[in-house]
């Protein structure tokens, strides 16, 4: 029996488990009082960083070609458009959406049941690199007016004419396939990653960097990756332009992937962003006489999940499940969906657990992180888990909480109640349950380096200081 038959005998067995494994998180609307620990909790066991490749080093050259592949999607007719639209791509980032499509790639690439139709297509029919980088439409058509077109177009002095070469009788003989392998291939898929799904890593990346630059303008916030943020550099109204652009070429890039699901999994991504911004903009009192305290609690925490899942998790655990698709799994074959259900849930588990380190970071000072901090998240009236935390060691904290820290010296004593309390490391500690949760469903994995690697990437989010 080869490799990847023995790792399909091995899905199979775990069918029977699908349920109970990949259900190992709550949902985004679900209580999170389970999910919430005492300070006396142990931490889990978790294996030294050195025991685990680096996700960072294997795959540097691949994030280094992609971040500069990139840039060239950003052109626009007008070159200030350009400049906001790259702006923070040039600023050093984690990257690590682009580099969890990679890796989950790696890990799950030769286990669906399409996945030589779709190696094939990368190599020899419509999915091969210098394909997706050609539009669908005319050039002409797409983008009216651009640089890089021929001078007749540019200048709109000739009427749009068809061409007058006739269509052939027959549709040409294709290329004889070449028994070389491509410069993005292996012989092991396990060390591939198609051009489909590098293409999916940089829509990943250009989706977050859009929400930066909106989240930027609604949070007012001067600093982003130690240098000044879209809105302050270019102003609010290009910042906003700068992220809409964005999102237009994402489109437009998305749709040359030649996978309905994908585009249906990354539009609703969108569709998230804003609800979690909404959710965030309009968060409910819920200090009402008619709810018990501890009533208003939970909704405080179910609603702090479901925002985390919204705008920060969603993009990660989508994009991990469309690169299993542009891999070749199918809907309604049991075993692909399994392996779509395990990249979801991977990305789902992480990607809240990164956002929850992050809000338990926001009291570290801005010098460290690059952004605000010192309680940024308190100025904007936000309650994260810290300050839920704090709440349940501290009752002065639910006063603040309900007007939101509005009260004059109200984040100070908040800020005070936190680092007073066992918050943070009660904060670092569920993130870490979430984080144990997606190391878990990566069992259902064979074991290869991209596996070992999105293990390793867990401990890093939640070990992580800046």
């Amino acid at each position: 029996m080869n490799r990847l038959s023995a790792s399909r005998s091995s899905y199979s067995r775990c069918l029977t488990h699908r349920t109970r494994r990949i259900s190992t998180s709550p949902t985004p609307g679900s209580s999170a009082t389970a999910t919430r620990v005492q300070p006396s909790a142990p931490l889990p066991n978790v294996p030294p960083l050195k025991a685990r490749p680096d996700p960072f080093k294997i795959l540097a050259p691949q994030v280094t070609e992609l971040q500069q592949n990139l840039v060239r999607l950003l052109g626009s007719s007008h070159p200030h458009l350009t400049d906001i639209a790259s702006y923070y791509f040039s600023l050093p980032g984690k990257q690590l959406r682009p580099l969890l499509v990679l890796l989950m790639s790696r890990a799950t690439n030769g286990l669906a049941s399409g996945w030589k139709d779709k190696r094939h297509a990368s190599e020899n029919g419509a999915l091969r690199r210098e394909d997706l980088d050609r539009p669908l439409s005319s050039p002409d058509v797409l983008t009216d007016w651009n640089p890089r077109m021929p001078d007749h177009t540019a200048s709109f002095s000739t009427v749009f004419s068809l061409p007058s070469t006739r269509l052939p009788p027959h549709p040409p003989t294709p290329p004889a396939e070449s028994s070389s392998l491509p410069p993005w291939a292996s012989s092991d898929p396990h060390l591939t990653v198609l051009p489909t799904q590098t293409r999916l890593a940089q829509i990943a990346e250009m989706i977050h960097v859009a929400s930066l630059l909106h989240d930027d303008v609604l949070d007012d916030a001067p600093l982003r990756r130690s240098a000044p943020s879209g809105p302050f550099k270019y102003g609010n109204k290009l910042a906003v332009l700068g992220g809409d652009f964005l999102l237009g070429r994402t489109s437009a890039v998305l749709s040359r992937l030649g996978e309905n699901e994908v585009v249906e999994l990354i539009a609703s991504v969108i569709s998230n962003l804003v609800e979690g911004e909404v959710m965030q903009a309009r968060e409910v009192e819920n200090a009402k006489e008619t709810k018990s305290a501890s009533t208003v609690e939970a909704d405080r925490w179910t609603q702090y999940l479901r925002k985390t899942y919204f705008k920060t998790a969603s993009l990660m655990a989508k994009a991990a499940r469309s690169a299993v698709v542009l891999g070749g799994a199918r809907s309604g074959v049991q075993q692909d969906e399994l392996l779509k259900d395990i990249a979801y849930a991977y990305g789902r588990n992480m990607g809240i657990a990164f956002q929850i380190i992050d809000d338990a970071l926001d009291f570290s000072s801005s010098a460290e992180l690059g952004k605000p901090g010192g309680g940024a998240d308190l100025k904007l009236g936000l309650a994260t888990a810290p300050a839920l935390y704090a709440y349940e060691e501290y009752e002065e904290m639910g006063p603040l909480i309900a007007r939101r820290f509005k009260g004059d010296g109200d984040v100070e004593l908040a800020r005070d109640l936190v680092l007073r309390s066992q918050a943070l490391p009660r904060t670092r500690l569920l993130a870490q349950q979430y984080a144990d949760k997606a190391r878990q469903v990566l069992e259902l994995l064979p074991q290869s380096e991209a596996r070992d690697a999105l293990d390793d990437l867990c401990a890093r989010v939640v070990s992580r200081s800046r």
